[in-house]
């Protein structure tokens, strides 16, 4: 269920009145039922306890849920893992990672496009860095450059700004995805061709870029003296057993044996491996047993099998540090992005390329972690539906909300419908390319009915 609300009814009061009422007045109580009279009572069905979050419930759960949904939606494949506690409640694979080939699916081997999951990874070496003194979130990125991104009003961007997408980039599109290798440019070659214009004041409002991540892992290179791919192979899949893991494009031959192909739908034709220009914000490609250890090292503080890559101080300000400058709904963490369900505490990442379809939560409270990857589009993108379907239904089942205490009055909420009628637009928006066009047709109008 949708938390709405908050139920109070004060069971516990309820329930302590009889014994307390028997102390003070015992010979008011009725005669205890004889056995006969208790047998005439008719048995009242209690409620279904939740399931318990098991590994056989789990995989009967998912072996049920997921084969059919794959089917319905024209997918070929898909890989999903679940940890808790820092183990790994469940690890499948579903449909085929190569349709022509009849070469199903393997949690353990089959690596997968997790798009803009990727940013994940990218945000923990720049906190590793953070963690040696070598950045700070807080001062002038220009300090790490060896090329210049302009202030706007007077104020430059931050690291800080880079991580709650509020730098104030225009969506940049300009060879994002592509599929030829030889067009690929080295990172800070990208970086300095074009540099997306500044919309909006840093630090004012959220506006999603993918430039301005792959900034973030250039200056993990200047910083560091490695490249991007060198670091995070050093520093962070070493260390943590990823072996199946890289940002690499293409990829080494030993893993692009195991590499999922790509499909629009599952009933269709591959895709060409797809080339992702700014690689720190999406070009990382993995297998769901890898992004299980990385799961775990988040929830864990930062540690997996004894190996540390990030304090638990450090871990905790990544996952809680909101944006302050939206009121408190699902706001941006400092990279992760809010996804409270069931009054549950949760943090997660989309990604999508062409092709593969991804999602990564982390129930804090919980300790769990929920990571599904698709390598098909679907019918009618249905990938993107069935992800956030399966994420909702998890927590219904394994970590259900309390059931609203009542509706909000038609008053109420007739005024809340007024203060969100007006016509809005997305702030993740080109201004000054021909796609502004776009921007137009896609305004959102919102009106108030006659009955509110």
């Amino acid at each position: 269920m949708r938390s709405l609300g908050i139920l109070g009814v004060g069971l516990a009061a309820v329930l302590a009145l009889p014994a307390a009422f028997a102390q003070q007045s015992p010979s008011l109580l009725p005669p205890a039922a004889t056995k006969e009279q208790q047998a005439a009572v008719p048995t009242v069905p209690q409620p279904p306890a939740s399931p318990q979050l098991a590994r056989a419930d789990i995989e009967a759960w998912l072996d049920g849920y997921m084969p059919y949904a794959i089917k319905t939606g024209d997918i070929a494949g898909a890989v999903v893992v679940i940890v808790k506690d820092g183990q790994v409640l469940a690890e499948r694979g579903y449909g085929y990672a190569d349709v022509a080939k009849r070469t199903p699916v393997d949690p353990q081997l089959t690596l997968f496009r997790p798009g803009s999951v990727s940013k994940l990874v990218t945000w923990t070496a720049v906190m590793q860095l953070v963690e040696q003194g070598k950045l700070d979130l807080d001062r002038d990125v220009n300090t790490y450059l060896d090329f210049k991104i302009p202030p706007r009003d007077g104020k430059p961007v931050t690291l800080r700004n880079i991580m709650t997408h509020t730098g104030g980039f225009e969506e940049a599109v300009k060879n994002i995805m592509f599929y030829d290798p030889a067009k690929l440019a080295s990172l800070g070659d990208y970086l300095k061709a074009w540099t997306p214009t500044r919309i909006f004041a840093p630090g004012t409002t959220p506006a999603y870029s993918n430039y301005a991540t792959a900034l973030a892992g250039y200056i993990v290179e200047r910083v560091s003296g490695q490249s991007f791919d060198d670091y995070v192979d050093r520093n962070i899949f070493a260390p943590l057993g990823m072996d199946h893991s890289s940002f690499r494009q293409p990829l080494p031959k030993r893993l692009a044996a195991t590499m999922s192909k790509g499909y629009t739908l599952g009933s269709g034709d591959a895709s060409k491996y797809e080339i992702v220009g700014p690689a720190p914000a999406g070009s990382l490609a993995s297998t769901g047993a890898d992004m299980a250890r990385f799961m775990i090292t988040h929830l864990e503080q930062g540690e997996l099998d004894g190996k540390r890559i990030l304090q638990p101080d450090t871990i905790r300000t990544m996952h809680d540090s909101p944006l302050t400058l939206l009121p408190p709904l699902n706001r941006m963490q400092l990279g992760f992005f809010e996804t409270n369900i069931n009054d549950r505490e949760v943090i997660a990442h989309l990604g999508d390329t062409q092709d593969f379809h991804t999602s990564l939560h982390l129930f804090l409270a919980e300790r769990t972690g929920l990571y599904v990857s698709f390598n098909s589009a679907g019918k009618e993108g249905a990938s993107g539906s069935l992800r956030t379907a399966l994420f909702e239904d998890f927590a219904d089942r394994y970590f259900p909300g309390k059931a609203p205490a009542s509706r909000i009055p038609a008053k109420q909420a007739a005024e809340h419908a007024r203060m969100l009628s007006g016509t809005w637009s997305s702030t993740r928006r080109s201004d000054t390319t021909f796609f502004n066009l776009f921007e137009l047709l896609g305004q959102l109008k919102v009106g108030v009915g006659p009955k509110g």
